[in-house]
């Protein structure tokens, strides 16, 4: 969630503080496990009930805007799979992990450094928040036997 998160200097241990850090984690892990399992019964009543976890590939890369933001995204993964194994058959979880995405989520980040840091993945193309929604989309529509897993959207930045 942009609310909770700043650039913060990864090697910098006193930052975020405790309280950032704290708030950090109940904003990415324990808002949606929260709402999961709130409306548990709801989507097993549904037959075809699936929640999509917006994630980072900051999990993944721990290379996000600070090491709360990159531990909350790396948690919200791990709990999209255990729910995955956990709620199956009735309910299918997966995390969609965008990287840079052409926002003006991250301060200071413009157009011309998401193009200048595209050059240097294998797609060569700057991620458009239409492609984080059509990855999300493909996750109800297409993925039907998918659950437990991150679909990664970043143009091969994390090769």
């Amino acid at each position: 969630m942009a609310e909770f998160t700043h650039m913060r200097h990864l090697q910098d241990f006193r930052s975020p503080a405790s309280l950032e850090f704290f708030n950090t984690l109940i904003a990415n892990v324990r808002g949606p496990y929260s709402a999961i399992r709130a409306l548990r019964p709801l989507l097993r009543a549904s037959g075809d009930a699936v929640v999509v976890n917006v994630s980072s590939i900051s999990g993944f890369t721990a290379s996000g805007s600070n090491v709360a933001y990159c531990a909350a995204k790396a948690a919200l993964d791990n709990i999209s799979m255990s729910l995955g194994r956990a709620l199956g058959p009735e309910i299918r979880v997966l995390s969609v992990s965008p990287g840079a995405v052409a926002t003006d989520f991250v301060q200071g980040r413009d157009r011309a450094a998401l193009e200048t840091g595209a050059k240097s993945t294998p797609l060569k193309r700057v991620v458009e928040p239409d492609d984080v929604a059509a990855a999300v989309l493909a996750c109800i529509t297409h993925l039907k036997v998918s659950t437990g897993t991150t679909i990664v959207v970043d143009g091969g930045r994390h090769l």
